[in-house]
Parts: structure tokens; C-alpha cells; sequence
């Protein structure tokens, strides 16, 4: 099913795509100079919104969750991308431990696990899954909607290494955000854990990322000759919230304003009018939970009890304190007139497909990644990776080529938060 871009595609963005399309070369070989330079996450997907006048990252997960929304037709690419990433981290391929989220209940969640072992071994590296949950006694089978299963199994430590029964891994892949904690069992081990455990919400903010985006979003505007707001949300940052207590409502409202101000020089500047606005959430976290719209200053203040409690908690009931103040991006794709975003998901430094979120229930400004969503394989007809610039910049393959460019960048920029986050922690 393909979307349908309810504004026209012309301006700054059309001639946006056409220097994607004409300067692929270019951007490929930069590409290729940037990933000797910086260790690639093995895996991370990112939540893009196209206004028609911007295309911009808003999210960047290290820990995707939707392995089983993408096209199974796809699945011959992740397998070579996952071989990729493999023979880095574990050349002799003994074995993999994966250790999920611990969302036993969600049955969906749980298919993309399978997704994800369904695709390492077709690499061909055998992988079994150890739970964190103390129940997980013993190897414990769980059905799956379409017909498969899972086995999840107790973890054991042995002085540094983790082992399951008659298993002895040599690498800890983590599809679990860590966002209740590192547990002590995934401490100081000599088998190496992917992602990182910094890549975890326990250190990781999103206001880091998205400083490391904007460097790398300035980099690649240069390599363009473009205005690098064009990929580049604005933000700003608060520390010390908290919204029960109502502190820290100055610091929200002044950067609210600073950010919307920002937004409006750049609207007027590309004739721009629609009305901005900024998305507030929690600087770390994921399932969208703790995010709200903002088009005042004022509307930050005097929130009332029901905003307060939604802004004030995340995942695993974890307290919000620091919080991300972001440029909101329009999202201006719709499928059967519903709202859509794309969500590009990579294995290694590889485009390995994506999908549209779609919401019937909100708006063009509005998070989508709520209740009520549902998702839609992108409908590549062929490899995102092979453009063709003679069918112009709003052909499908086309587009999805400028997704997967601007979702590269959210990549690069996520692996250098992560060399930088591990320096600080050797230091």
C-alpha cells in the first residue's frame, strides 16, 4: 500500500530529494568514510515525519521492537546485513544469547523476537532466548499469532560470562531498553552485550542524540550545499521537572518559546503556513508514553491533573525528570486518509526496510505512536537502495531512498553518541 503526501511536493524539499537523488555517490562514499570512523549500532529503527516542506528524524530506537511489521520479501536483506554485523562482533559465530523485553503478555512484541531469530539464523548463528524474569524457571513456550512460538529460558551466570542449559554464548544481543535498570546479572562480563548497555534509557537521553544529529545533520548539508534545518529538528532541553510538584514550569515555558521562535524564522523564511509547534516528552523512554503537543508557551503551564500524571511517568512506571523540548515535524502522508509516519529499521549500517505507523484516532501534529496504531509494511517495488533519479523525486523507490538516507544519518549520529557515551565511561 503506498502513501499518499497530502502536500504538494515542490520548494525546499523537492529540491532536497533531486540533491539525494543527483549526489548519491557522493553520499554513499560519505557514508563509507563515516562508518570506518564509528562503531554501527547492529540494529536500530527511526521514526521520520515528511511536511512536504522538511523530512526529519524524530526518534531513534536502539532496541527495535517491530522486526515482524516489516515485509517478509525483504527478509534475504536483513539476513546479508545481519552477516555483516555478525562476522564483526563474533567471527566464529559460537552462538547468540538474545535477552528480550519482559512483555511475556504481548504476544506482538514476542513476534518480533521470533523476527529477529528468524533472521540471525538464516545468517547462520544459533541463537536461543534467556528471560530476565525471575518466573523463568525452566524453558517456558509461548504460542505466537501466526502459528510459531518462542521458548524463552533462565539465564545463569558463571563468574563473568552468561549461560544457558548446554549453551555458552559468545555474544549477549539485548532487544530489552533497560529502561527499569542494568540488572546486576548483565554486569561487568567478559562476553561482549549489543547494543551496549549505555545504549540503555538507564544513561541514554534522547537531547544527546539529537545533539549528535545536529553535527552530523550539518556535515551532510555541507556535502549537499543545502540549509541543514531542511533534516533538522530544532530542540531544547529541561532538567529538574517535575510535574507533580509543578517545578520547573519557567524553565519549559522559556524553551518552548525559545524553540517556537526558531520554528517561525525558518517558516517564514520558506513561506511556510501552517502553525508550529513543539512536541514535549520525557528525554528518555520509548512506547510514547509522557509526550503532549505544545503550540503556546502558556499551554506548559497550569497543566492539569490528567496532563500532569500523563507527562510524569514512562515505561516501568520510572518517574520523568529531564525532558526534551522538539521542533514538531508535520506528518502530511496519510493512508485511507489516516495520519502515517515512516519508521525506516536498519541491521548493521544496511537499509533493511521499514513501515508506516498509521493512527486513525490523531492528527497531522499529533504523536502517533499511541494506543490505536497500527502498521503497514512500506511497499517497496525495489530496494530502497537502488534509486532511480530518471522517475523523478516522488517515486516511490525514490522517496524511500531519501528515508533511508535521512534515517542513516539518525544512525551515524546514534553511533557516535554511543562512542562518546563509552569514552566517558573507560575514563
Amino acid at each position: 500500500m503506498v502513501p499518499h503526501l497530502t502536500t504538494a511536493l515542490t520548494g525546499p524539499l523537492l529540491d532536497l530529494e533531486k540533491r539525494i537523488l543527483n549526489q548519491q555517490t557522493e553520499i554513499e562514499h560519505w557514508f563509507r568514510s563515516q562508518w570506518q570512523e564509528h562503531r554501527v549500532p547492529i540494529y536500530a529503527s527511526v521514526d521520520l515525519r515528511n511536511s512536504g516542506f522538511k523530512l526529519a528524524p524524530v526518534d531513534t530506537n536502539l532496541f527495535p521492537g517491530g522486526f515482524n511489521n516489516l515485509n517478509p520479501d525483504f527478509l534475504p536483506l536483513c539476513v546479508m546485513a545481519a552477516q555483516s554485523a555478525i562476522e564483526k562482533i563474533c567471527p566464529d559465530a559460537r552462538g547468540v544469547l538474545l535477552i528480550p523485553e519482559n512483555h511475556t503478555r504481548n504476544v506482538f512484541y514476542l513476534q518480533n523476537v521470533a523476527s529477529i531469530i528468524k533472521m540471525l539464523r538464516s545468517a547462520g548463528v544459533t541463537v536461543r532466548v534467556g528471560s530476565l524474569l525471575p518466573d523463568i524457571t525452566q524453558p517456558t513456550t509461548i504460542d505466537l499469532p501466526d502459528g510459531g512460538s518462542l521458548t524463552l529460558e533462565p539465564i545463569v551466570r558463571k563468574d563473568n560470562r552468561l549461560h544457558l542449559a548446554n549453551f555458552n554464548p559468545c555474544v549477549i544481543l539485548l532487544n530489552n531498553d533497560l529502561s527499569a535498570g542494568v540488572p546486576e546479572i548483565l554486569k561487568n562480563l567478559e562476553q561482549e552485550v549489543i547494543p551496549p548497555l549505555v545504549a540503555g534509557w538507564t544513561t541514554r537521553r534522547k537531547s544527546k542524540h539529537f545533539a549528535a544529529y545536529d553535527h552530523v545533520a550539518k556535515d551532510f548539508a555541507d556535502l549537499l550545499e543545502i540549509d541543514p534545518w531542511l533534516v533538522n529538528p530544532y530542540f531544547g532541553k529541561c532538567n529538574k521537572i517535575n510535574f507533580q510538584q509543578r517545578e520547573g514550569e519557567d524553565c519549559l515555558a522559556t524553551e518552548v518559546d525559545r524553540v517556537l521562535q526558531q520554528i517561525r524564522v525558518k517558516y517564514d523564511e520558506y513561506g511556510v503556513k501552517e502553525t508550529p509547534f513543539v512536541i514535549v516528552k520525557a528525554d528518555a523512554g520509548t512506547y510514547g508514553m509522557g509526550i503532549m503537543t505544545v503550540k503556546d508557551a502558556s499551554e506548559v503551564r497550569d497543566l492539569n491533573r490528567k496532563q500532569r500524571n500523563k507527562m510524569s511517568v514512562v515505561k516501568e512506571g520510572l518517574g520523568v525528570s529531564d525532558v526534551l523540548l522538539q521542533e514538531g515535524v508535520y506528518t502530511f502522508e496519510s493512508i485511507n486518509d489516516a495520519v502515517a509516519e515512516p519508521v525506516i529499521y536498519m541491521v548493521d549500517h544496511f537499509v533493511v526496510g521499514g513501515f508506516y505507523r498509521v493512527h486513525t484516532g490523531r492528527g497531522v501534529d499529533e504523536n502517533l505512536n499511541a494506543p490505536g496504531m497500527h502498521f503497514v509494511p512500506l511497499a517497496f517495488e525495489t530496494t530502497c537502495t537502488l534509486p532511480n533519479p530518471e522517475y523523478g523525486p516522488d517515486a516511490i523507490p525514490n522517496r524511500f531512498y531519501s528515508y533511508g538516507v535521512i534515517a542513516r544519518l539518525a544512525l551515524l549520529a546514534a553511533s557516535i553518541e554511543l562512542d562518546e557515551m563509552q569514552n566517558m565511561v573507560l575514563a
